[in-house]
């Protein structure tokens, strides 16, 4: 009998959906251990190589398109809108390339978070589907009414190939059910910190007497901030992590003098630590609103400060959603780029814990998507 393969498909929009996958997939691996597993994606390959090995076949491939963005915190909803139809126009012919490939690799199973790509591409090679999600790519741009007018047939493509998947795992703060036929609520998924936070911060040699405020805005940083003032802070410390592709302005330099900390992100892995562990060791995360944050922030009990990140319809959902998860607060853009963050950071401070999330999501799906290899779904 053949043994199963799964072949994940994972947008390269962010960081967010590659690390919700790597869970699940850590998640299969624990239940079966010598499990196949295949990764197409755009996302940087050392994020599933520094967390799953090289046992994990990664290709690199243009998934779909997701937003465009200005700067870490301004989506162009034009060209997201135009580059979107520029790909999807050819999904078709995409899908029957995609079809080619699974046909010869014969998966048990295709999993997308959440390129329509990869549904289409299953239906057509004649292999079931599944989706894991928290939005979908046609109710995001069906958010840019006056844009989408340029390409009318952008959303209704997008969920007939949606509707293809067999089942669809949906995870908490998720803006709808989607044009799927067969939706199934779980738990979060996310990665938690197995280390303890004052040993990490230790090792770190970070201050164990100071409110320690992570930064978590990806390669564009916040480069427009006024560093003089966040440096003058007293009882905060702030900690940067610049990362592979960061650009040199994003992030302030390290200043022994000042409150501002800086870790390389890279180095993380020489101390045995991974970025889950520093979201534990400090006591709140500032970034702006995205799923994979603020789970991360709610299974290691962290806080979160957030800012406004401009025009993207999931923005609403999560801010109305996260309060139930973990402490958050609201920063504005003029105060943040001010550096004027005590006061946001005081009144964060002084909320009361939610009940702890459950974020056994990865481990729910990964045990249901075994029993679809095995069920009735297989070929």
């Amino acid at each position: 009998m053949r043994e199963p393969l799964i072949v994940f498909y994972v947008s390269g929009h962010g960081f967010g959906h590659a690390i919700r996958q790597i869970q699940v997939m850590r998640a299969l691996r624990a239940r079966q251990p010598d499990l196949a597993l295949a990764v197409r994606t755009s996302a940087p390959a050392r994020l599933f190589e520094m967390a799953l090995g090289s046992s994990v076949r990664v290709d690199y491939v243009e998934t779909d398109t997701g937003v465009a963005q200005i700067d870490s915190l301004t989506v162009d909803v034009d060209r997201s809108i135009a580059e979107s139809w520029t790909f999807h126009r050819d999904l078709s012919a995409r899908a029957e390339q995609e079809a080619a490939v699974l046909r010869a690799l014969r998966p048990t199973l295709v999993v997308g978070d959440i390129p329509p790509l990869a549904f289409e591409a299953a239906h057509r090679a004649g292999v079931p589907s599944a989706a894991i999600f928290n939005f979908t790519w046609d109710w995001i741009y069906d958010a840019y009414e006056e844009q989408r007018e340029a390409a009318p047939k952008l959303v209704p493509t997008l969920r007939d190939a949606y509707r293809h998947a067999s089942v669809a795992w949906r995870v908490p703060l998720s803006c709808g059910p989607g044009p799927f036929t067969r939706v199934l609520d779980v738990p979060l998924i996310a990665r938690q910190s197995s280390r303890d936070p004052d040993d990490a911060r230790r090792l770190l040699q970070w201050p164990a007497d100071r409110t320690l405020v992570l930064l978590s805005f990806g390669q564009y940083g916040l480069g427009a901030v006024d560093w003089s003032l966040v440096g003058r802070a007293d009882r905060y410390r702030f900690i940067v992590t610049p990362g592979p592709g960061s650009r040199s302005s994003a992030w302030p330099a390290a200043d022994p003098a000042s409150s501002i900390l800086v870790i390389e992100e890279d180095e993380l892995p020489r101390m045995g630590l991974h970025y889950e562990d520093l979201v534990a060791a400090v006591d709140v995360v500032f970034s702006k609103p995205g799923y994979g944050i603020i789970a991360e922030c709610a299974a290691n009990d962290t806080a979160l400060l957030y800012t406004s990140r401009g025009r993207f319809a999931e923005y609403d959902e999560l801010v109305t959603a996260m309060p139930r998860f973990l402490r958050c607060g609201f920063i504005d853009h003029d105060d943040l780029f001010a550096g004027r963050w005590l006061a946001p950071l005081d009144r964060l401070m002084a909320l009361p814990k939610p009940p702890r999330a459950d974020v056994s999501g990865a481990d729910v799906v990964a045990g249901q998507m075994l029993d679809i290899c095995g069920g009735p779904l297989s070929r």
